[in-house]
């Protein structure tokens, strides 16, 4: 088995280059991923809280440890969590979120600036709360990777300009990885990226490819909840045309899973 330090220590490392970072949503999905040969996982938030029957942001910390905890154990690979805002408003409720997701055996974790009562926060307290998140992470002995969210281009206030702003005191306060989630072209990744110092996370959108995020500067591309939907709506489609039709022909489908869940690849 890998040790937790060695996970962290392949999860810095991966950023030196560019590479896809998917997000699953259970064991299962993880060890999908993991056979597929990708490098390192991700939660995602909304997935988790579909899997509860929940809307994103509607999960506890408590309930997003214990997922952070299945998804580590699940494979070999490194995991970050999404951590949504720390579960509190507070810095220290970031400090407390990073020290605790440490010890699941996760490597990463994200602290966003927005608050589930619907508002972003003030860029003065965005930055205490990320400096306070840098601050937990400094006490933990391996190299966990911090990353620290601008929600704007999500949150119905897509201003290029103060996303950059954000990203450069979330820089400057010591965040490893700087995350706007919701850009949507090659101008404004590059403008992202040119102007922070660390590496960039970026949201993939179907009208963008690898080589065009790349290109942009972005290095870490992660597929938030996209995979979960694309599960799930497969599901649906399959289900519907049972309701309407009686149709049991989506039924069909034969997968590898000994070699999935077993391990092999």
């Amino acid at each position: 088995m890998t040790t937790q330090r060695e996970k962290a220590e392949v999860f810095r490392a991966l950023h030196s280059g560019v590479f896809v970072i998917p997000n699953p949503w259970d064991a299962g999905s993880a060890r999908v991923l993991a056979a597929m040969g990708f490098k390192a996982l991700a939660s995602t938030s909304s997935g988790f809280a579909f899997t509860l029957g929940r809307l994103d942001g509607a999960v506890t910390l408590d309930e997003v440890l214990g997922h952070a905890a299945t998804l580590a154990r699940a494979t070999d690979l490194p995991v970050s969590v999404d951590l949504e805002n720390g579960y509190g408003a507070r810095p220290d409720s970031a400090f407390e979120a990073i020290a605790r997701v440490a010890e699941t055996g996760a490597v990463g974790g994200s602290i966003e600036d927005y608050d589930p009562d619907g508002y972003l926060y003030d860029r003065d307290l965005a930055v205490e709360r990320v400096a306070a998140a840098v601050e937990a992470a400094s006490k933990l002995d391996l190299p966990f990777t911090l990353t620290a969210r601008a929600e704007n281009h999500i949150r119905g206030n897509p201003d290029l300009d103060d996303t950059i702003a954000r990203l450069q005191a979330f820089d400057a306060a010591g965040a490893d990885v700087l995350y706007a989630p919701g850009l949507d072209n090659v101008d404004d990744i590059r403008a992202v990226c040119q102007a922070v110092s660390k590496p960039v996370n970026v949201l993939a959108r179907p009208g963008l490819s690898v080589e065009e995020i790349a290109e942009a500067g972005g290095r870490r591309i992660s597929l938030g909840g996209s995979l979960a939907w694309t599960a799930v709506n497969g599901f649906v489609r399959a289900a519907e045309a049972i309701r309407d039709d009686g149709d049991f022909s989506a039924l069909g489908v034969k997968l590898p899973f000994v070699e999935w869940l077993s391990g092999r690849t």
